[in-house]
């Protein structure tokens, strides 16, 4: 399994760990962890709109965190699931730039079995980066 929740990291919140190949690898599976963490049936969210996300951060871990809360602010501001289909990631002189090809549709009740409503990404215990060979993210949701 690519991501995983963990139960011993915060007690009113969801956590998850999500690990991957690559870099653009980790950015998919943690935006996959995030939409099962709200869905319980992803496939259920049918891939009926196309976004572009664009985003710069001067830190690799801060462009993961900056990627998942544009995913909640896009649920919140436009009732979307979304899937993270193409991510590119660019380092230039210290500056990560990420560009993203994201996927969903509008939140139906009916057809997707929703769990919790993430309110955002939180810093707490907040980490991501490469671990011998392997990209590894742990992220702590408030829901």
């Amino acid at each position: 399994m690519p991501y995983r929740f963990l139960e011993d990291i915060a007690t009113a919140d969801v956590a998850f760990e999500a690990t991957a190949e690559s870099r653009t690898g980790l950015f998919a599976e943690s935006a996959a962890a995030l939409l099962g963490t709200m869905v319980a049936d992803q496939s259920t969210v049918v891939r009926k709109r196309e976004l572009a996300v664009e985003l710069e951060e001067n830190a690799f871990d801060l462009l993961l965190f900056a990627f998942l809360q544009e995913l909640v602010f896009l649920k919140d501001a436009r009732r979307l699931l979304l899937h993270a289909d193409e991510v590119q990631i660019v380092e230039t002189d210290g500056v990560f730039r990420l560009r993203a090809t994201v996927r969903g549709e509008e939140i139906d009740r009916e057809r997707h079995p929703l769990l919790v409503d993430v309110k955002a990404v939180t810093l707490h215990r907040f980490r991501a980066g490469c671990e011998g060979d392997t990209w590894r993210a742990v992220v702590v949701l408030d829901v």
